[in-house]
C-alpha cells in the first residue's frame, strides 16, 4: 500500500471491508471471515454499533465482567467492569469482599464543578479589557439562555465566568474561564455550545465597544471544555483497627499495615513507581467507566494531570496508621454522566447502569472511586505479601492455554499441574509440549 485511497468514506461497508481484505491480506477470504464472525446476528443492533463511529468494519469485543460485594456507604453494589486484562475483576472482587466485613467503602463527592475556556489574544491595555469584561459579563449569560434553559431546569447551568490574564505564559494570551454544573450528564456538548456562544458574544461586543482604538486587536483562538476538572472531586476510603487486617496472607497485621503505608509513601515520592501504582487504580476506574459508556480517555487525562498538581507526578492514593487505625484513601477528579451519549444508546451500557440500580452521576463517581481504591488495595496487598505474579499468572493461565488451543483433557491436566507449581509462560509451554509428546 504505497498510494492514498480516494473517497474511502463514501464506500459502502462491504466495499470498505473488501478493500481492507484485498489490500492488506495474503488470504483475503480468511480476513473477511474473521471480520464477519464478530458481527452481531441482529442486523438492527449491528447497524446501531456501526453508527457509533466512522468507517466501521466489525466489533472488537472486550469482556464485561462483574465484581460483587462492594459495600459502599452501607449499601451493597455489584459493579460491572469492561476490561481485557486478567486478574483485574478477580482482584477487585476479592478486595470488595475483604472490606465488606470491615466496614466497607466510605465515599463522598466533594464537588462536581466542570470547566471550559475561550482562549483568545488581545494586544491592548489590560485594564481596558478587564473593564470591558465587567461591563459585558451579563450578556454572556443572557445570550446563552436558549442553551442553558433545559440544564437549569435540572439544577445545572453556568456557575461563573472569569477573565484570566495569561500573558505570563504566552504573549497577549487571555482566557474566558467558565465553570459549569451539568448534573447527571457529562455535559461536553452543553459546555462546548456555551463556550462557542461566549466567543461569538466576545467578538461582537468587542467590535461594537467604544473602549478600544483601531490599534487594539482581539482574536479568538479556540473554545473548548477542559478534561482537567480538579474541582469535580470524589473521595473513597477504607479503614479499620490494625488488628482486624488479619487474613490468610496477613498473619502479622501491624507489619502488614506498616509495609502497606511504606509502599504508598514510595509511590508518593517516586514518579517511576507512582505511574504503575496509579495505573493499577485506573484498571478499576477505567473498567467501570467503559462499562457505563463514559469517556475513559478524558478521565485518564484529567486524573494524571491531577496526580501532577504539586509539580511532580505522585500517588493518587494515601495511607496512614493513627491511634491503632489503618486508613487507606484516594481523591480523584471524575467528570461522569449517566444520561445522554452512549448511556441511552448502547444496550450493554444500559444493562450496566441497571445493574448499578440507575445511579446519578454523583453516585457513579462514588462507585468508580471505590472500584479504583479496591483495585489499588488488592495490588498493594499482593506486592507487600505474596508478590504480584502469583495471583496474576494463575489468572493468566487460561490465556496461555487458549493460545495453544488445548483440548479439554489437556486443559484439565494443565490446571491440575499448576495448582501447586509456579505459573510462567515458559513453564506452561514446556508442560503442554511434554503432554503432546
Amino acid at each position: 500500500m504505497n498510494n492514498a485511497v480516494a473517497g474511502f468514506s463514501k464506500l459502502s461497508k462491504k466495499e470498505k471491508i473488501n478493500w481492507i481484505a484485498e489490500t492488506y491480506f495474503s488470504n483475503p477470504e480468511e480476513a473477511l471471515t474473521i471480520i464477519r464472525n464478530y458481527w452481531n446476528s441482529d442486523e438492527k443492533l449491528q447497524q446501531l454499533h456501526d453508527e457509533f463511529i466512522e468507517n466501521t468494519i466489525t466489533n472488537l469485543y472486550i469482556p464485561l465482567g462483574i465484581a460483587p460485594n462492594f459495600l459502599i456507604n452501607g449499601k451493597y453494589k455489584t459493579i460491572p467492569m469492561a476490561i481485557e486484562e486478567s486478574s483485574v475483576v478477580a482482584a477487585a472482587s476479592k478486595a470488595a469482599k475483604y472490606w465488606s466485613t470491615r466496614g466497607g467503602f466510605k465515599t463522598t463527592v466533594i464537588d462536581t464543578e466542570k470547566i471550559g475556556q475561550v482562549h483568545f489574544t488581545f494586544n491592548g491595555d489590560a485594564e481596558k479589557l478587564h473593564a470591558f469584561f465587567d461591563q459585558i459579563k451579563p450578556k454572556f449569560f443572557s445570550e446563552t439562555q436558549s442553551i442553558t434553559k433545559n440544564m437549569e431546569q435540572r439544577g445545572g447551568g453556568i456557575l461563573d465566568l472569569k477573565l484570566k490574564d495569561k500573558r505570563s505564559l504566552l504573549e497577549n494570551y487571555y482566557q474566558l474561564h467558565a465553570t459549569f454544573e451539568t448534573k447527571d450528564s457529562m455535559g461536553a456538548n452543553f459546555i462546548n455550545s456555551c463556550l462557542e456562544q461566549f466567543a461569538s458574544t466576545l467578538k461582537e461586543e468587542f467590535q461594537n465597544s467604544d473602549l478600544f482604538t483601531n490599534d487594539d486587536a482581539l482574536q479568538v483562538i479556540m473554545s473548548i471544555l477542559s478534561n482537567y476538572v480538579p474541582n469535580c472531586l470524589v473521595r473513597a476510603e477504607v479503614s479499620c483497627p490494625v488488628e482486624e487486617l488479619t487474613e490468610k496472607h496477613i498473619s502479622d497485621p501491624q507489619l502488614f499495615a506498616e509495609r502497606f503505608v511504606q509502599a504508598v509513601q514510595i509511590a508518593e515520592a517516586e514518579p517511576f513507581r507512582a505511574v504503575t501504582h496509579n495505573k493499577g487504580i485506573m484498571n478499576g476506574v477505567d473498567a467501570v467507566i467503559l462499562a457505563t459508556g463514559n469517556d475513559f480517555r478524558a478521565v485518564e487525562a484529567g486524573v494524571h494531570a491531577y496526580a501532577s498538581k504539586n509539580g511532580q507526578y505522585a500517588s493518587l492514593s494515601h495511607a496512614k496508621i493513627e491511634n491503632g487505625i489503618f486508613t487507606f484513601w484516594l481523591e480523584i477528579p471524575l467528570a461522569l454522566g449517566t444520561v445522554g451519549g452512549l448511556t441511552s444508546l448502547h444496550p450493554l451500557v444500559k444493562l450496566s447502569l441497571e445493574i448499578l440500580e440507575k445511579p446519578s452521576a454523583s453516585e457513579l463517581m462514588e462507585i468508580v472511586a471505590a472500584a479504583g481504591l479496591a483495585q489499588n488495595f488488592a495490588a498493594l496487598r499482593s506486592l507487600t505479601t505474596t508478590g504480584i505474579q502469583e495471583g496474576h499468572m494463575k489468572m493468566h493461565l487460561n490465556n496461555i492455554i487458549n493460545q495453544f488451543e488445548a483440548t479439554d483433557e489437556e486443559r484439565h491436566l494443565i490446571k491440575s499441574h499448576f495448582k501447586k507449581t509456579t505459573v510462567t509462560h515458559s513453564a506452561v509451554v514446556e508442560f503442554i509440549e511434554s503432554l503432546r509428546k
